[in-house]
């Protein structure tokens, strides 16, 4: 009769690049609320083939997403401007529409998608006027 070599089973990586349950948990406990949220946000930027905030470069063209964190307007004196900040996990990014002075959909909370030519405006990365996407809260 014949001695069979035990065996070991390698964990089963989690489907798509997710995490295990058992190592969500294991982050849960050792990791803030706000830096499991900010991993989240920069898992979803991932997927959705978004450029990390935190690498735009000046004069690039990018395409980003976060979460609004702010929204301002802040009156010019012939042109108002509507000022939003958007936040990916990595750094916040400011997104500016001259001439608007509210855009329906957009609030604190809201997930978007956008895109435009990045500047940095007094070393905070700007994109002016961009195209955007409100993205559903269960889509991102």
């Amino acid at each position: 009769m014949a001695i069979k070599e035990p065996t070991t089973v390698a964990p089963r990586p989690a489907a798509h690049g997710r995490k295990s349950a058992l190592s969500r948990l294991g982050e849960m406990l050792t990791k803030s609320e706000t830096q499991i949220e900010a991993d989240e946000l920069q898992e979803d930027a991932a997927r959705m083939g978004c450029t990390p905030m935190c690498d735009l470069q000046d004069r690039q063209e990018a395409t980003v997403s976060g979460t609004v964190r702010a929204v301002t307007l802040r009156p010019r004196v012939n042109v108002p401007a509507l000022v939003i900040d958007l936040y990916d996990g990595s750094r916040t990014i400011n997104l500016v529409w001259l001439g608007r002075r509210t855009i329906g959909g957009i609030q604190p909370g809201t997930y978007l998608r956008v895109h435009g030519r990045v500047t940095h405006t007094r070393g905070v990365p700007t994109i002016f006027n961009p195209s955007y996407e409100i993205v559903p809260p269960r889509a991102h």
